[in-house]
């Protein structure tokens, strides 16, 4: 019986971002049945949780795609709360004007929010296939300097680097810092693939057992859905996690990663996520083959 209840008492993870804080909304304030779940939110940008995950410290969290390659052995993927960019994603920018790098041979500087994190996986992956074009942003290996995401946009207006890779809200208020957009990966992943990105996905771990999973995992789905229902109301409880941006920006930002595949991932989103473990693989930054496991 103590089992049991220890059961019920999840730690979950996610981000001090308005989208995360979206879907999080009917749970942190209890706003639909809880099924008998007593949860505590921990709330630590997505890097932190990309390491507590690795120790298993969390039962359930949201997590970088590009971190589950590390933790599948351990962790199953719920089918929602995914934050997918369809044709978008994560952006390089850098300070206006600068068209080149510091000299036209010099290897890139690239402020990087995390070793972990999906946008420096795709980066690699653009990196590896492009770098040799003419075209390419980058057309060199770069150099990542690896930063806190809050710190990118300070990090290139400084000159410490020549680029920063832009996640979160970000993707939306670079121009108002006075920097400009040179690359949207997203957009790039959907040309060259025709899928979807998954950036970031919520996970579950497997020693909880296929009961509180399925259990759980039901229970943030009516989570999401009920922030969509209710959207006014979920978006002024999220709008406390936007760091500065403007109401509008917020919903805008909402509405880009709250979308059908956070409800649901699909066939769709979950053809991208394997496509992206497969080609991380075989470009070599990836050491092994992945197997995905969702909650079904």
């Amino acid at each position: 019986m103590n089992r049991s209840l220890s059961l019920k008492r999840i730690r979950i993870g996610h981000s001090p971002d308005p989208d995360d804080a979206f879907m999080f909304y009917a749970l942190a304030h209890e706003k639909i049945d809880m099924r008998g779940f007593e949860v505590e939110h921990v709330i630590e940008d997505i890097e932190s949780l990309n390491q507590r995950a690795r120790k298993g410290e969390l039962e359930v969290t949201a997590v970088s795609c590009h971190a589950y390659a590390y933790l599948a052995d351990r962790y199953a993927v719920m089918r929602s709360g995914a934050s997918v960019g369809d044709h978008y994603g994560p952006i390089l920018v850098r300070r206006k004007a600068d068209g080149e790098p510091r000299e036209k041979d010099s290897v890139p500087r690239v402020a990087v929010p995390g070793q972990l994190t999906t946008a420096y996986l795709i980066m690699r992956l653009y990196e590896k296939l492009e770098c040799q074009s003419p075209t390419a942003v980058l057309r060199a290996p770069s150099r990542a300097i690896f930063t806190p995401f809050d710190k990118i946009f300070d990090s290139v207006k400084s000159g410490k680097s020549d680029y920063g890779l832009v996640i979160h809200e970000g993707q939306i208020a670079y121009e108002k810092h006075g920097l400009e957009k040179a690359l949207d990966l997203g957009s790039w992943w959907c040309e060259r693939t025709r899928l979807p990105l998954p950036l970031g996905v919520d996970i579950i771990r497997k020693d909880l057992g296929p009961e509180v999973m399925r259990s759980f995992a039901a229970l943030f789905k009516e989570s999401i859905q009920y922030a969509l229902k209710h959207r006014e109301e979920a978006l002024k409880y999220a709008s406390q996690f936007g760091r500065g941006i403007t109401p509008e920006l917020n919903d805008r930002f909402v509405g880009m990663y709250v979308n059908d595949y956070t409800v649901e991932l699909g066939e769709k989103g979950e053809a991208g996520f394997r496509e992206m473990m497969e080609r991380a693989f075989s470009a070599g930054i990836l050491p092994k083959k992945i197997h995905l496991e969702f909650i079904r």
